[in-house]
């Protein structure tokens, strides 16, 4: 009998567990929180997210990748492409599943991603105006893309919001020590 397993890190943990770098003293954390609306349709499907930065001149970052990543013979990333901004920035880049990228789709409610500096996709981040962009997908739904413009490195206590209005509620994106 041959076992396979196959672990895919939660979004703190892994961004954690992929850092190259130390973080500095006066590391910053980036805190997401995204709410997914619950929605009162006749068939629903939870979305598709991807959560990525972005900055001119420069290759843009993927942060999160939500989808059904435990489908059989990998089915579930056949609909990442739904998620097309990202999709054609960087996703069709990807192989999948990503470690500390990928994650399952999640339910409707308040959702929250963690990344701290020195660490993951932030290791190398360099001072700039740069744009967090988190994308949402659905099976018989919508799609919706919202942009949180931002400053690196941030002043800590700094919060940047956005409200969508379909396939993502309320979002913000927030700065600490």
């Amino acid at each position: 009998m041959h076992i396979r397993h196959r672990i895919l890190l939660g979004s703190s943990a892994a961004i954690g567990a992929a850092g190259a770098l130390a973080a500095p003293a006066s590391a910053q954390t980036m805190n997401v929180s995204i709410t997914i609306p619950r929605l009162s349709v006749a068939e629903y499907h939870r979305p598709y997210v991807a959560i990525w930065l972005e900055r001119e001149g420069a290759p843009s970052r993927s942060l999160a990748v939500w989808y059904d990543y435990d489908m059989k013979n990998g089915e579930g990333t056949k609909w990442l492409r739904d998620v097309r901004q990202w999709w054609r920035v960087s996703g069709r880049t990807m192989k999948f599943p990503a470690d500390g990228v990928t994650g399952a789709t999640r339910a409707p409610g308040e959702q929250k991603l963690t990344l701290s500096a020195g660490k993951g996709p932030l290791a190398a981040i360099s001072p700039g105006q740069y744009m967090l962009v988190i994308e949402a997908a659905r099976e018989v739904g919508g799609r919706e893309l919202l942009r949180l413009p931002f400053a690196w490195p941030p002043k800590p206590g700094t919060i940047v919001k956005a409200a969508g209005k379909s396939e993502l509620g309320a979002v913000a994106l927030s700065f600490g020590k």
